[in-house]
């Protein structure tokens, strides 16, 4: 007998509720991801704390310095679980957040969580005051995206498994594999909202998928 009552299918509950996306807030311009988070749809979570990590959908690592990054992550036994976070969890890392996520550093070498299929040259196009503004065509489509570049590192070579959606100069400066997504330029200093917008689309398909 109908009851007049209906159930409710959780993938659109799933797709109609607005992903959680953390920002690692140790340094860097966390404040101005959060923003760009949040006018795409995604609620946005400054993330200073291991325990900050449970219950997010993904993660984006912003630009700053990578090896103070490492100091602040090892001083406070983080590095362990963010390791294991960025294996399973949409993550997406820009300029020095790209240089962590890589599984070669060079210029000179350091530690990384090894998990792009990329090697990364740190502080490639020079230092602060060689800092510039690109724009170039993206698989993004539309015009050409504007790329804020600050002490950029080079993304040298990726895997097979590693899909370009941008270039430089015949370097790849946004990539994405699975579910990493990756910038060697600061998507969140500009207005242009597509590569963000692009990362919670990521986020809700992988959440859907788990689901």
């Amino acid at each position: 007998m109908d009851s007049g009552t209906t159930q409710s299918d959780p993938t659109e509950t799933q797709a109609s509720t607005p992903v959680t996306i953390g920002v690692l807030a140790l340094q860097g311009d966390y404040a101005a991801h959060a923003v760009a988070l949040k006018e795409v749809g995604a609620d946005a979570v400054l993330v200073r704390s291991v325990a900050q990590l449970a219950g997010l959908d993904g993660l984006i690592i912003p630009g700053g310095e990578s090896t103070t990054f490492l100091k602040f992550l090892e001083r406070d036994g983080f590095l362990a679980d963010l390791a294991e976070f960025v294996r399973t969890k949409p993550t997406f890392g820009t300029c020095a957040g790209c240089i962590l996520l890589a599984d070669e550093v060079v210029h000179p070498a350091q530690a990384s969580l090894a998990v792009l299929h990329a090697t990364v040259e740190r502080n490639s196009y020079g230092r602060q005051i060689d800092s510039s503004i690109e724009h170039a065509a993206t698989a993004l489509g539309g015009d050409p995206l504007e790329m804020v570049y600050i002490r950029a590192p080079r993304i040298l070579k990726v895997a097979e498994d590693v899909e370009v959606l941008a270039e430089r100069d015949g370097f790849p400066v946004l990539v994405r594999q699975g579910d990493l997504l990756a910038a060697t330029f600061h998507p969140e200093l500009s207005d242009d909202r597509r590569v963000h917008r692009l990362f919670v689309e990521m986020v809700m398909q992988a959440r859907q998928a788990r689901a």
